[in-house]
């Protein structure tokens, strides 16, 4: 533990461990809290983690959390320059500065335990900008959205699974792609879940081509289906993690793909104004499943 915590000192002026630890120690409950307030559906999967990890997880997840009440909640004149200064809080704070920003703050101590690098947060906010920027896609800028969205995001919750408390861990090639693809799928079903928001709204339509008013049941179809293969791909790459955080990911796929299948049910003209969700009491009965397989219970396929 000394170790770790004298590498994620780096670049601090300061003298006082115990004081930096209680610090260190609020910015990450802070960052947990968001969690708690905001995501049901990760916050059960963090939950299944270990104590070292959770903590990681949750200091991303809080970080983006942030970044996208900007653009998506406040929408305020000075959107931009929030972002702005937001995204110089959580680079200081990776360089090893002492952030004034508790999410910030804890997201710089994670990245420097888990070796995320600014070629991840860098085109995450990128891709905040498109939101305030861009309210219809092309293919190409659909692309570019969701890897800087969510394919990086799916990366840097890769690192916190197999980094240790000696410093972070490697994954191959195929597992950080299984990360990505994951990250995508949820991304893409966040879209269809939350299409009558994001049109009548936010006036944004991520899907090129397809609005609120033209999608199709057979759109919607061929849309789901590309969800699916996203997540049977990043399935593949499961036994690769880490016994906890394994039963974790499993966990957020069911409470996704249990999304999926309801949205696939669901009339795409009436998923243009109604939010399709999991009930709590479903995301709890799967979370308990996954931490408990000598239950029995069969998981369905996405």
């Amino acid at each position: 533990m000394k170790k770790w915590a004298g590498r994620a000192r780096r670049g601090a002026q300061h003298d006082n461990e115990t004081s930096l630890a209680l610090y260190d120690k609020t910015a990450y409950e802070a960052s947990a809290q968001v969690i708690r307030g905001y995501s049901t559906s990760f916050g059960a999967g963090a939950r299944l983690l270990n104590k070292s990890t959770c903590r990681h997880i949750t200091s991303i997840y809080a970080m983006v959390r942030v970044a996208d009440e900007i653009v998506d909640t406040y929408r305020g004149p000075d959107a931009r320059e929030l972002l702005d200064g937001f995204e110089r809080d959580v680079h200081a704070s990776m360089d090893g500065g002492f952030g004034t920003n508790l999410v910030a703050h804890a997201f710089g101590l994670t990245s420097r335990a888990t070796g995320i690098t600014k070629d991840l947060t860098e085109p995450f906010f990128a891709s905040m900008r498109m939101d305030l920027e861009t309210t219809e896609h092309t293919p190409a800028s659909f692309d570019r959205y969701v890897y800087g969205s969510a394919e990086v995001i799916g990366e840097m919750c890769l690192a916190a699974f197999v980094a240790t408390p000696e410093g972070p861990g490697q994954a191959s090639s195929e597992v950080r792609e299984g990360a990505r693809r994951l990250g995508a799928a949820y991304q893409k079903i966040n879209f269809l879940r939350d299409l009558a928001t994001d049109t009548g709204e936010l006036g944004r339509s991520y899907f090129p081509g397809v609005t609120a008013t033209s999608l199709t049941d057979a759109t919607l179809a061929s849309l789901v289906d590309d969800c699916r293969a996203d997540i049977r791909a990043a399935e593949l790459c499961l036994p690769a993690l880490p016994r906890r955080a394994r039963i974790a990911v499993t966990t957020t796929i069911d409470i996704y793909s249990h999304l999926l299948r309801r949205i696939e049910r669901t009339p795409a003209s009436r998923l243009c104004f109604e939010r399709v969700r999991v009930p709590n009491p479903v995301k709890a009965a799967l979370a308990a499943r996954n931490a408990c397989p000598w239950m029995g219970a069969t998981r369905r396929p996405a």
